[in-house]
This record gives C-alpha cells, sequence and structure tokens, in this order.
C-alpha cells in the first residue's frame, strides 16, 4: 500500500470509495489501525477525555499533542497523519503557525485540524499559504461545548444549517483539503459532502460523507462514559482489538456503518 496523501483522499472521493479515518493516541494501536488498512489517523484531543481523565478536550495542552503525535508517528506507515490543534492554540494566524509547526515539525502530523467556520477563515489562509495542510471541523465544535451549552446536534434548523453549509464552502475556498462534520443532520451532511470538492468525513452525520472518523476508544467500548449514540462496539463480537478495528474499516468501506441509528435527522 502507497501512503496516503491529500490527493489519495481526494482521488477516493472522485471515485465513490469511503475513508476509513480513526483516533490514535500511541504506537501500539497504530500498528494495528495500519494493519486493517485505516487510511487516515487522527491524534485527536479527545485524548483529554479517553486518556486523561477530563471531563472536556479544553485542558490539553500543545505539549501533550506534540507527544502523543510523535507516538503515533513512529508506528504509522501509511495513513495520513493528523494532529487537533488544541483549544486556545490558534486564537491568531501566528499562534497557529507555531502551534502547527510544532505539531508537523516536532511531532510527525502531515495535516492539522481546526475547529470553527467563518472566524477562522483567515487562519486556514494562512496555514495552508505556508504550506501546512488544514483539515477543518464543523457541527458540534467540543472545543465550544460551554458556549454551545452541551454536546448537542447542531444545524437542525435552516439558519444554523444554512450558515453550515456557507462556512463548509468558505473554509474550502481559504484552502482545507478535508472537513469533518460532527453530530449534524444526516441530510444536512450529505448536501455538503455532494456540494464540496474535498473530502467530508462524518461523525454522527449520516452515511452520505465521503468516511467515517469514530474515537478508537468509543469504537472499541472501553471507555467508562455512556457512549455516543453515533458509535458502535466493533470489539463485542470481533473477539480481537485488531479485528474490531478491521471490522470498523471494512464496515465504512461497505457502507454498513454507520446505520440509521446512528445517525441524526
Amino acid at each position: 500500500m502507497s501512503p496516503v496523501t491529500t490527493a489519495t483522499l481526494m482521488q477516493m472521493k472522485a471515485r465513490g470509495e469511503k475513508i476509513a479515518v480513526l483516533t490514535s493516541y500511541d504506537a501500539s494501536f497504530t500498528t494495528h489501525i495500519e494493519d486493517a488498512g485505516v487510511e487516515v489517523i487522527l491524534v485527536g484531543d479527545s485524548l483529554g477525555m479517553v486518556i486523561q481523565g477530563q471531563e472536556s478536550t479544553l485542558p490539553v495542552a500543545v505539549e501533550e499533542m506534540v507527544y502523543h503525535t510523535r507516538c503515533v508517528a513512529r508506528a504509522r506507515r501509511n495513513a495520513l497523519l493528523v494532529a487537533d490543534m488544541p483549544f486556545m492554540s490558534y486564537s491568531s494566524s501566528q499562534q497557529a503557525l507555531n502551534t502547527a509547526g510544532r505539531l508537523m515539525k516536532d511531532g510527525g502530523a502531515h495535516m492539522v485540524k481546526l475547529e470553527g467556520g467563518g472566524t477562522q477563515l483567515e487562519t486556514v489562509r494562512q496555514l495552508t499559504a505556508n504550506g501546512i495542510p488544514v483539515c477543518a471541523h464543523l457541527g458540534l465544535l467540543p472545543q465550544s461545548v460551554h458556549k454551545l451549552g452541551g454536546y448537542r446536534v447542531q444545524g437542525r434548523d435552516g439558519d444554523s444549517a444554512r450558515m453550515m453549509r456557507e462556512d463548509a464552502l468558505a473554509l474550502e475556498a481559504a484552502g482545507a483539503q478535508l472537513l469533518v462534520l460532527e453530530c449534524v443532520p444526516a441530510r444536512l451532511a450529505g448536501e455538503i459532502s455532494r456540494e464540496l470538492e474535498i473530502p467530508v468525513i462524518g461523525i454522527g452525520a449520516g452515511a452520505a460523507c465521503d468516511g467515517q472518523v469514530l474515537v478508537l476508544y468509543d469504537m472499541l467500548g472501553i471507555t467508562p462514559r455512556q457512549p455516543p449514540r453515533f458509535t458502535r462496539n466493533f470489539l463485542e463480537q470481533s473477539g480481537s482489538v485488531a479485528a474490531a478495528i478491521a471490522a470498523y474499516a471494512q464496515a465504512v468501506k461497505e457502507g454498513s456503518f454507520p446505520a440509521q441509528e446512528h445517525s441524526f435527522e
């Protein structure tokens, strides 16, 4: 298998091939993810909740993201490696450049991910102008959980749906090469996926997206908290971690995951 690049993902979208994405935070799990043929590995700031035991992603520091990205990079062979820029680490374009530089130079990331729409356009432009690939993130924004009033589905009313669609198009025009939609009505996510040229990865956003992402620990059913509605425990009937990850990748590619019960209207 050849190394996955942003061009690879664009070609997969053009061919209608689903893209499998999983989070990882260490070398051991990354080896299994690579063996399963997952195209994209996301070192998510979700590590704050599933590894550190925090109540949200907000306390995660840049140094911690660099450390975990470096751990994953050592075992990464072919997958595109994306790293989250943590809360308050990209409040200005210059700060974003510094954070992204650390994640790529010290951590080994190939792409960085940031949350937000219109307010992030200039940051996306600056990052891409400096050769830094960007994955944007719309819908439920975990770093804005207090502003949103909790973990709630976004884009259900006409105004918010229109704004999300406009933000998605603007982020693509600003240079974003990948977009994550989280907890978005399936119909809206499908419309945005069809409107954009770049691949759209869903999490709780229905089956019409170009690919799917889950938090690894949710997918394995090993988090102590109540699992989100949009996830599925693949370890339950697989017998091993390696088999569960392979089953997830296959389910995404054949279109059996997510099913209707993992989506929102």
